[in-house]
């Protein structure tokens, strides 16, 4: 069976839609659940959740720091806070009151950060960010969520209400590809093997796994078998299930959509220096700001598509 078969496009759909029905499903099933927006209620699809929670829905305003602060208060008196406004806003803006009164003091709060990556398109490099996944990786106690789709940011959403602790949950503006399972059971922490194979691995996170589902076909067809592990939580980093594929293939190409540096590739890498020492090509933006543009023209223009996957993975097997 070819791969692409196997995870079929059943349509496009945006990841920020898959966090407002998550969200949804989880305060019909918990009622301490409460959200936070930062004045972006209609972006990041809380609508549904604040029409039928208004006294669990917080409308903070563009005061995402009082927002930070007001979801570490609600969590110390027994809630369960989803705050939510865009990426770079809710990461790089707040990172002082993340790391103080979230992450040091271990408050249970939820992260929800929408319009991640370069894929937010036309608002442009002072709206996109790529380094938030290195920001909250490197934040002891932090978990960090990074889903492919709709379907999966969902199971994600609903997943984290039951962690106690603090979340990142990185999701996106634009319509992609919805291939992973309705109704899917989320474990955080756990990569999920997309296909087996001996050649190579690749790893993706994000928008970069049906980009590498893509790449896989095609590399298929030149009789190169791929092993491909979804990365949907970059920490706690599934060390075991990356260790034991690159014990046959010997050979990964990690694929994301973040800057190199502090990403899903760095980290790799680090794993691998210390515990299996293996050739790796890293598929990411190095050390560039975003631009203006369509969401599909950036992702040609900074090598964050199909293609560039597969020419990583001829690289890399020219290293073996």
């Amino acid at each position: 069976m070819k791969i692409t078969d196997k995870y079929i496009n059943t349509g496009n759909k945006d990841t920020r839609s898959g966090f407002g029905a998550g969200l949804l499903e989880a305060g019909r099933a918990n009622s301490n659940v409460v959200a936070l927006c930062a004045d972006l209620t209609g972006s990041l699809k809380m609508d549904a959740f604040a029409k039928e929670f208004p006294d669990r829905f917080f409308q903070c305003g563009i005061a995402e720091a009082n927002m930070t602060g007001c979801g570490a208060g609600l969590a110390i008196s027994g809630k369960v806070p989803y705050i939510g406004s865009f990426a770079g806003f809710a990461t790089g803006r707040v990172y002082d009151q993340i790391r103080q009164t979230i992450a040091y003091s271990h408050t249970n709060v939820k992260i929800c950060a929408s319009h991640a990556g370069i894929t937010l398109g036309e608002d442009g490099a002072t709206h996109q960010i790529m380094e938030d996944i290195g920001l909250m990786r490197m934040l002891p106690n932090m978990v960090v969520i990074n889903p492919c789709d709709y379907n999966q940011t969902k199971a994600a959403t609903i997943a984290i209400a039951d962690y106690s602790g603090p979340v990142y949950l990185r999701f996106g503006r634009p319509s992609v590809p919805n291939f992973t399972p309705e109704n899917q059971s989320f474990e955080i922490g756990k990569a999920l093997t997309l296909q087996e194979g001996v050649d190579v691995t690749v790893l993706a996170t994000g928008h970069m796994v049906w980009e590498s589902i893509l790449a896989c076909q095609k590399l298929a067809e030149e009789g190169i078998s791929v092993e491909l592990i979804n990365i949907h939580t970059i920490k706690p980093f599934d060390k075991k299930a990356v260790l034991e594929s690159v014990a046959k293939t010997r050979a990964v190409v990690t694929a994301e959509e973040h800057l190199i540096a502090g990403g899903l590739g760095e980290l790799v890498s680090g794993v691998l220096s210390r515990e299996m020492p293996t050739p790796v090509e890293i598929v990411a933006v190095d050390d560039l700001f975003g631009q203006s543009g369509k969401p599909s023209e950036l992702m040609e223009e900074y090598g964050l598509t199909s293609n560039e996957v597969y020419e990583a993975v001829k690289r890399v097997l020219k290293r073996k």
